[in-house]
């Protein structure tokens, strides 16, 4: 059943099937389609036309401005830059429309401030995954993928939301009520786990528990937001 496509949706499960510190499987598929992405838009394919085009209309986000510096590959930011900039003007000198003075070059600016090349790739590569994953775990005749499935320490609640949707609409009515059991389960008994490791780490302020040890607590602030809000940047 495993395809090309298939492969690294693959791998992710059972990496973090094997190494639960690595989290959520599409957070390890997002950082690893980012990487990918980042060196692909600093190496040849920056003077693609059609690629030059898009990344001049829709520039980086912040994150991935700074992600680009790291590699230090300084011409190839300065050439992309540089026709960015050109559009950039465009935008901003666009003309008044119906008397509302600046107000088309304002919404360019808004639509640019909320764009960015990388991530749209990135975000629809990792959609494809997702339904990539959920196809699995459907047509899994084997049973190899569920157990892969199984075995995932949990899905961050964003990449949660999103697979349990997409299911939602595409999975038969047969098949879906199974697929949110084994899902719901993950998510609950991880929940289950930070609240209490959380609830601990508080105790640990009181005096009263000065002397007990920390047990798995320590970190268990830093996994939570890592739960409740994805860590697919690597920034936590």
């Amino acid at each position: 059943m495993e395809q090309i496509y298939t492969i690294p949706v693959n791998e992710a499960f059972e990496l973090v099937g094997e190494k639960p510190e690595c989290g959520c499987p599409f957070c390890h598929l997002y950082r690893k389609l980012q990487e990918d992405e980042v060196d692909i838009i600093l190496g040849a394919s920056m003077m693609e036309p059609d690629i030059r085009i898009r990344t001049n209309e829709e520039g980086f986000c912040l994150s991935h401005y700074n992600m680009m510096l790291g590699k230090r590959r300084m011409l190839g930011m300065g050439l992309m830059l540089e026709s960015h900039l050109d559009e950039v003007k465009k935008k901003l000198s666009a003309k008044a429309l119906l008397g509302q003075k600046g107000a088309p070059s304002i919404t360019k600016l808004t639509t640019l401030e909320n764009s960015c090349y990388v991530c749209g790739r990135i975000n629809k590569n990792l959609t494809a995954m997702i339904s990539t994953a959920v196809y699995l775990w459907e047509f899994d005749i084997e049973l190899k993928f569920r157990k892969k499935f199984e075995n995932v320490p949990y899905f961050c609640l964003p990449h949660y939301r999103a697979m349990v949707e997409y299911a939602s609409k595409k999975m038969s009515k047969r098949t879906f009520p199974d697929f949110f059991d084994t899902a719901y389960k993950i998510e609950e008994k991880y929940i289950s786990e930070l609240r209490s490791d959380v609830s601990w780490f508080c105790k640990k302020f009181d005096y009263r528990y000065d002397e007990e040890p920390w047990y798995n607590s320590k970190d268990s602030v830093q996994r939570t937001i890592k739960f409740l809000s994805g860590d697919p940047k690597g920034e936590i």
